[in-house]
C-alpha cells in the first residue's frame, strides 16, 4: 500500500463554468450513513450540496477551475466538478458525487476531443484522499498526462463517498460504476464545445473493477454514452459463475471495506469483527489516507490480514459482501485486459479468471499479460496498446480477441526493477 500523496501547488481559482439548466427534482437523501465511523471529513464547503438535487444522473451541480499538477504539463485547464449520480449499495437515491476534468492543451478536432473516463485504484476511505482535493499521485497523474498528449479529455471520478457524502464503498462495483458512467455525462455537460460523444473507460486494480463495472452497467444505465471501449488494469473483479474456481481472496486493504458497506446484514459492528491492531487501523483508515495507513501497519507490525481480525478468517467469508462479485454478462462493445505477470497483489491467476469469464459470456476480451510487470508497473507498461486498441475502437476497426487461445498463467514471475512505477 505505497502510495504517495500529491497536493495541489498553487492557489485554486473559482470560476463557475455554465452546464446547461438541469431539471431540479428531489431533495438530497439523508439515508446514507456518515460521521467519522465511515470517513466523512468537511474538507470543503465545495464538496457538500444542501440544495434540490437534478432528476438526471450526471448532471452539474457546481464547478470550478484548480491548478493543474506539474505531472500533466499537457494540461491546459483543470475544473474540480461535483455532478449527481445514484446511490448504488444504500438505494438512498441521488447524491452528489466529485471528480476532475482535465482538457488537453492541444486543440479539439472536429467534433470535440473524445474522453477518457477513469477509474482509480485504492486510495483510502476518507474523504481527504479524494484526488479532486488531495491531488494525482504521480504515477497516476503521469498516466493522465500521457492520454492528454494524445488528444483525450480526461475525466476522473473520485467515486461515491470519496469526497462527497457518506461512505465510500470500496469495491462495491455498481457503485463505483455508476460513478465513472455520470462523470462522463458531467464532463460533457461542461464543455459539450469542446468534448466529443466518443468515450473510453479505463481503470487500475480498484479502478479496474469500478470500470468493468461501469462497462457491465452502461447499456442499461447510461445507454446514450457512446462507449466505444474498456481498458482494464490489474482487475479486483471476481465471477463466481464463471468457468475459472478460485478461493476467497483475503487482501491486507479488505478491512477498509468493512467500516464502508462491505459487512452484510447480518454482521456485527466493525468493532467486534477487528482485533485491537484492526480498531487502531481502522481509525487511522477514517481520517488519512493509503500511505499513513501503511505507515501505520508497519508500526504495529502487522505481518498478514489474519493480524487485524478478532475471529477467524472463515467466519469472516460468512459476513462480508461480495462486493467484486459480478454476473456474466455481455458487454457491447471491446474489453482490453492488462496483467502484470509479476502481480502480486491480484495474481495472474486471478486476472486469468477474469478474462476466462468475460470470454464464456461472449464478449469480445483481448488479455494481455506484461513480463516482470507488477501491479502497479501494468498500469504505464500496457500504455501502448492501450493506445492502439482505443484507436481501433474509435474508428470502427476491429481488435483481434484471444478469448479462444487463452491459456492458465503460472505462479507470479520476477519483477522488472527498472520498469516505471513498477514498485509491487
Amino acid at each position: 500500500m505505497s502510495i504517495s500523496r500529491a497536493a495541489l501547488a498553487a492557489q485554486v481559482l473559482a470560476c463557475a463554468i455554465a452546464a446547461g439548466s438541469p431539471i431540479w427534482g428531489t431533495l438530497v437523501a439523508d439515508e446514507l450513513p456518515s460521521g467519522h465511523s465511515v470517513g466523512d471529513m468537511d474538507i470543503s464547503p465545495f464538496y457538500r450540496w444542501h440544495g434540490a438535487m437534478p432528476t438526471a444522473p450526471g448532471s452539474v451541480l457546481r464547478s470550478e477551475a484548480i491548478a493543474v499538477q506539474k505531472q500533466m504539463p499537457s494540461s491546459a485547464h483543470a475544473i474540480r466538478m461535483l455532478y449527481s449520480s445514484t446511490d448504488k449499495r444504500w438505494n438512498s437515491g441521488s447524491l452528489a458525487v466529485s471528480g476532475t476534468l482535465f482538457l488537453p492543451s492541444t486543440p479539439p478536432p472536429p467534433g470535440g476531443w473524445p474522453l477518457l473516463s477513469w477509474a482509480h485504484g485504492t486510495l483510502g476511505i476518507a474523504d481527504i484522499c479524494a484526488p479532486s482535493w488531495t491531488g494525482f499521485k504521480e504515477r497516476d497523474a503521469a498516466y493522465i498526462n500521457r492520454w492528454l498528449e494524445r488528444g483525450f479529455a480526461v475525466v476522473a471520478t473520485d467515486y461515491q463517498g470519496l469526497g462527497g457524502p457518506g461512505p465510500h464503498p470500496y469495491t462495491v462495483w455498481q457503485a463505483e460504476g455508476t460513478s465513472v458512467l455520470d462523470a462522463a455525462r458531467a464532463a460533457q455537460a461542461i464543455r459539450p464545445d469542446l468534448i466529443g460523444k466518443s468515450v473510453i473507460l479505463a481503470g487500475q486494480s480498484q479502478g479496474g473493477g469500478a470500470a468493468l463495472g461501469a462497462a457491465m452497467l452502461a447499456a442499461s444505465y447510461a445507454p446514450e454514452l457512446d462507449i466505444k471501449g474498456a481498458i482494464i488494469t490489474a482487475p479486483n473483479s471476481t465471477f463466481p459463475e464463471g468457468p475459472v474456481p478460485l478461493p476467497p481472496r483475503h487482501s491486507n486493504t479488505m478491512f477498509l471495506s468493512f467500516a464502508t458497506g462491505g459487512l452484510g446484514p447480518d454482521s456485527p459492528p466493525v468493532e467486534e469483527i477487528l482485533s485491537d491492531k484492526g480498531r487502531e487501523l481502522l481509525e487511522v483508515a477514517r481520517q488519512d489516507c493509503t500511505a499513513e495507513i501503511a505507515r501505520k501497519a508497519r508500526e504495529l507490525k502487522v505481518e498478514s490480514f489474519r493480524d487485524l481480525l478478532a475471529i477467524p478468517i472463515e467466519a469472516l467469508d460468512e459476513l462480508r459482501i461480495a462486493t467484486t462479485d459480478m454476473p456474466l454478462a455481455k458487454i457491447p462493445f471491446a474489453l482490453l485486459i492488462a496483467t502484470g505477470d509479476a502481480d502480486r497483489t491480484i495474481t495472474p491467476d486471478r486476472q486469468y479468471a477474469v478474462a476466462s469469464a468475460l470470454c464464456a459470456a461472449g464478449n469480445r476480451v483481448t488479455w494481455r499479460k506484461y513480463q516482470g510487470l507488477g501491479h502497479d508497473g501494468v498500469l504505464h507498461g500496457s500504455l501502448e496498446e492501450s493506445f492502439v486498441f482505443t484507436q481501433a475502437q474509435l474508428r470502427g476497426q476491429g481488435y483481434d480477441s484471444n478469448c479462444a487461445t487463452l491459456q492458465p498463467p503460472g505462479p507470479p514471475g520476477e519483477r522488472d526493477q527498472t520498469a516505471a512505477f513498477n514498485d509491487d
